[in-house]
């Protein structure tokens, strides 16, 4: 699967050669992406279940950990970058800002609500309100690029995107 667009477009936000976060990794491929491009990488996720290739990355450190149980396991102003794609559990959003350093990036893409008629998810406890990662930045963090979009294509979406930086 190829790296999300999103980021892609707004990885120059994080300071070069700095420490991100990429929460809720996956197969790794961001995390891959990130310590390509010379960013130290913490890559967290519940399940591990890595290729051998992905999992002996330079520069990317893979941690278990169930996001949604348990405590926040990072400190405050660590990350000069934190990348989620994909993934929602409203109670780390506080904590995803909180875990920025000064000058650091969001860099947020997941489904949002109208993503039932195409498909999963589908529980709205997975899917962002209207205008929510507005919101949700608005006073803590200075919004560089911010979209609401049905996508077409052979995998119809809908999602919200964020890329915003930590004043």
């Amino acid at each position: 699967m190829t790296p999300s667009a999103w980021l892609q477009r707004w990885l120059h936000l994080i300071p070069r050669a700095g420490r991100v976060l990429d929460v809720a990794c996956g197969s790794g491929r961001h995390a891959v992406l990130l310590a390509g491009r010379g960013y130290e990488v913490t890559a967290v996720d519940r399940d591990l279940g890595l290729s051998a290739a992905v999992r002996d990355t330079p520069g990317v450190t893979w941690q278990a950990h169930d996001l949604e149980a348990g405590d926040w396991p990072f400190a405050a102003g660590i990350w000069q970058g934190v990348v989620v794609v994909n993934y929602l559990h409203r109670p780390l959003l506080p904590h995803l800002i909180a875990s920025l350093a000064s000058g650091g990036a969001l860099i947020y893409a997941t489904f949002a609500h109208g993503q039932q008629r195409f498909g999963r998810p589908r529980d709205p406890r997975h899917l962002l309100m209207p205008g929510e990662l507005l919101e949700v930045a608005r006073g803590r963090l200075h919004v560089v690029a911010y979209e609401d979009v049905e996508e077409a294509g052979p995998v119809p979406s809908r999602r919200q995107r964020l890329a915003a930086l930590k004043p």
